[in-house]
């Protein structure tokens, strides 16, 4: 195997899907036609990605295709970038969860471990899977410039890896909208992987 020095891994958040603005978690709902616009603008023309990778859910997973396919590059479905399940939330619009569940929507964001969504995936067992995933991508990087395409859940997940927060922490103190993106860099040093935050929102670069 090739030896990587320097690793560039861009995060993409999916674009919007159908049914507009819900706690959508595990629903495996498509893009919409604008979610299909935001992607590829996103993207642009030319990102010299070498990999793609993507979460198994469609609003990940056919941008990913289609991208891999269009610039013939090579495409890994992690099934672990899967979103946070939001247990009786997914599907409900913000207003309805607040509606049902009055006050505790802001409790999960201020402190999604102690108070998660009523049914759903603890977010301590989230960030297991993210950080297990996240951890064999770098051990054995499949590329020098990698797109992972996932969920603004996930990304947050990652950022606590690269960043060292707590899971907690890394849900409360990110804003992930949709087709952000987000490049994180790896460097292989005689002390071992360094990993920086470089840029964090939409367009970045």
């Amino acid at each position: 195997m090739t030896s990587i020095t320097t690793c560039i891994i861009d995060l993409l958040r999916h674009g919007e899907p159908e049914g507009g603005i819900m706690y959508r978690g595990q629903r495996d709902d498509p893009l919409s036609d604008t979610g299909w616009a935001q992607m590829r603008d996103a993207a642009g023309r030319d990102q010299g990605w070498q990999h793609v990778i993507s979460s198994p859910l469609r609003r990940c997973r056919d941008f990913a295709r289609d991208l891999a396919g269009t610039r013939d590059l090579p495409l890994t479905v992690v099934p672990d970038l899967r979103e946070i399940n939001f247990g009786h939330w997914e599907g409900l619009t913000p207003e309805q969860v607040e509606a049902r569940d009055p006050g505790r929507l802001a409790a999960f964001w201020a402190d999604a471990e102690g108070h998660p969504p009523p049914g759903g995936e603890p977010l301590s067992a989230f960030h297991q899977r993210v950080a297990g995933a996240w951890q064999t991508l770098i051990e054995a990087p499949p590329a020098e410039h990698l797109l992972i395409v996932a969920h603004g859940g996930v990304i947050r997940m990652m950022l606590a890896e690269v960043l060292g927060l707590s899971p907690a922490r890394a849900m409360a103190g990110f804003q992930v909208p949709f087709a952000c993106r987000t490049r994180v860099r790896m460097d292989l040093t005689p002390h071992g992987r360094l990993l920086s935050l470089t840029s964090h929102g939409q367009g970045a670069h």
